[in-house]
């Protein structure tokens, strides 16, 4: 016996496959679980003039974000959102923006200073020698 889609069966078939693939796109090739590698430790990411007093760097490659919040206080976070996963843009006004969905995070602790996250940015090891910025 075959069975007959109906026009209802088919409309949700339909709406379904659009949100799936509407919804995947936040997630593509930027995600936590993305098979790129970190940056290595040991790996100089920047020198100490390269990032802004009071701002930051997202260094995109190895998914880290280095902050300056006041002269010479060096920070590091991951650069992926605790949301959803995507990667962090931009580093203004003292907080690490994500463009997916809005979150707004510290540029001093990785703090969530605006949802949806919940959870913080985590902290990533570096070491600031002389004027060079690594990952330790």
């Amino acid at each position: 016996m075959t069975h007959r889609s109906t026009r209802r069966t088919v409309i949700l078939a339909t709406g379904a496959s659009a949100l799936l693939a509407g919804c995947s796109q936040y997630n593509s090739g930027s995600s936590s679980s993305d098979s790129s590698p970190k940056a290595s430790s040991g790996q100089e990411l920047a020198t100490t003039s390269d990032i802004p007093v009071g701002g930051g760097t997202v260094f995109k490659d190895q998914k880290v974000v280095v902050t300056q919040p006041a002269k010479g206080d060096f920070k590091a976070f991951s650069a992926v959102c605790t949301h959803q996963g995507c990667l962090v843009d931009k580093v203004a006004n003292g907080t690490i923006d994500c463009p997916c969905h809005g979150s707004r995070f510290s540029t001093e602790d990785g703090a969530v200073k605006h949802g949806p996250a919940t959870r913080p940015l985590p902290a990533e090891k570096i070491t600031v020698t002389g004027n060079s910025i690594r990952l330790a």
